[in-house]
């Protein structure tokens, strides 16, 4: 699309307002909203400026003046405003240099992709990420000098089996903990709810290839996205979560992409689908490799896997992340890699094993990451770790074939597993980052903002009397 195009979209659209979207360092999209007049030459060359101080992780306030410059080949409508709405994915501009802004996630994953074309391995990577969530009837939370508190509460959820209502009847229809996959309405309450997130999605330009409730009571879902090159891929899935909350919310409900936001059942993954290509090639097919897999696609998963610890300071990037990542619940915290075991680290599809298109759908899973992740970083993180992988042609091992909790003490002291806290995950990072460093992917100064910002998180986190230790300490 050119300038031309797109003014005469905005004209037979009637388009009244024009949102500038823009993700700042933790992930979190963000927006300004300017006028159709504003579209014009002058601002896709110079962009739009705004204070990039008061985005998290970006610039200081000293040199806080910044440009979002649209990209226009993101331009849709957004459906969600009252108002018909055009909506702009933004790079942002040091407006001094002119140079694309080394903190801004969207660059860094820009700079990804041609570090891989750079290499010659590969000119093209696909992701599929499989974002899950919970759509709760009710969130309410605080915390205080003197207390703290969350509650939740899903109509489908199974501690209501018992609630009663003053202005309706309990129907029952709940579903128990760990055993919400796929069940038909009316136990699945958010059906109806998945599918106008479905057609807002299609809305958009994202195709879609099923929806269903997840493992999870209390409204956990998924909605399958097709892959796309890394960061298309990384805007379409700012796009699945602004979505998904917005759809929500005009529905009366609320979305979370929190991965652990009830106890005792399932947490919310984002497994992440990755291969190769070179000039249109699938380079993860071998006919007569394990699973499929060739050697290229071997080396990627021994990239993964040798610097695991490193990436979940990307990919599980929240304390909340760590709740997820325990033995049981299907929890990937194995870093090994077998065929259609849920329970490894790397997973490696058979969906499509002896048909037509096996080789252009031949891909590996990675299944650690969950959907607090800033899209942008993790595939970013994940490729450049697969690359290293692949140049240093580090071995994977042997798969493993079998239930990874049914082992025996001995045998699963052999698996490494990925860091149980966040703590360990960035002293992992900072140990190994020279691979994210490479062809000036990510820099310095991002790992070590990012490392800042994190360890504070978990710094609050420690400073603070949660319910359950006064349920098991206040008596002492």
């Amino acid at each position: 699309m050119n300038l031309q195009e797109l003014l005469q979209f905005v004209e037979a659209n009637r388009i009244r307002r024009v949102d500038l979207r823009v993700t700042d360092l933790l992930g979190r999209w963000q927006h300004f909203a300017v006028p159709p007049d504003r579209l014009d030459a002058d601002m896709f060359e110079y962009g739009n400026g705004f204070d990039g101080s008061s985005l998290r992780g970006f610039q200081e306030i000293h040199e806080s003046d910044m440009m979002l410059v649209p990209d226009i080949e993101t331009a849709v409508i957004d459906p969600i405003p009252a108002q018909p709405t055009i909506a702009l994915i933004c790079d942002v501009v040091d407006p001094i240099t002119r140079g694309r802004y080394s903190r801004d996630p969207r660059n860094i994953a820009h700079k990804a992709e041609a570090y891989l074309t750079s290499t010659g391995i590969a000119d093209t990577a696909y992701f599929g990420p499989e974002p899950e969530f919970f759509i709760f009837d009710e969130v309410r939370y605080q915390q205080g000098t003197n207390m703290a508190f969350y509650l939740v509460d899903s109509v489908e959820a199974h501690w209501n089996s018992g609630q009663e209502y003053d202005d309706r009847a309990n129907l029952g229809y709940k579903i128990p903990a760990k055993q919400g996959y796929a069940p038909t309405p009316p136990f699945d309450d958010t059906a109806d709810l998945r599918a106008e997130i479905v057609s807002a999605l299609n809305g958009v330009g994202i195709d879609t290839f099923v929806d269903h409730h997840e493992v999870a009571t209390a409204g956990q879902a998924e909605i399958g996205i097709g892959k796309a090159t890394l960061t298309d891929q990384a805007d379409r899935t700012q796009w699945y979560k602004y979505l998904v909350r917005n759809v929500s919310h005009q529905n009366g409900k609320v979305a979370t992409f929190m991965p652990k936001p009830i106890y005792g059942d399932n947490a919310s993954g984002m497994h992440v689908h990755q291969s190769l290509r070179l000039g249109g090639t699938p380079l993860f097919y071998d006919s007569n490799g394990y699973a499929g897999l060739s050697q290229t696609a071997k080396w990627y998963i021994g990239g993964l896997l040798k610097h695991a610890p490193a990436l979940m300071a990307f990919v599980a990037p929240t304390t909340n992340s760590y709740k997820r990542l325990v033995p049981g619940f299907e929890a990937p915290v194995n870093l090994c890699y077998s065929v259609r075991n849920r329970s490894a680290g790397v997973r490696i599809p058979t969906y499509r094993r002896g048909l037509p298109d096996e080789a252009a759908d031949k891909r590996i899973e990675f299944r650690p990451p969950d959907p607090s992740a800033n899209p942008y970083l993790a595939f970013a993180a994940m490729l450049m770790a697969g690359i290293d992988g692949i140049q240093n042609e580090i071995d994977p091992g042997d798969p493993v074939d079998r239930d990874l909790y049914a082992l025996s003490p001995e045998e699963a002291a052999d698996i490494p597993t990925v860091p149980g806290t966040l703590t360990e995950s960035l002293d992992a990072l900072e140990a190994d980052n020279d691979f994210l460093l490479q062809g000036g992917v990510f820099t310095q100064d991002v790992l070590d903002t990012w490392l800042e910002f994190k360890r504070g998180e978990v710094a609050e986190m420690a400073q603070r009397p949660t319910p359950y230790e006064f349920e098991i300490y206040f008596n002492d």
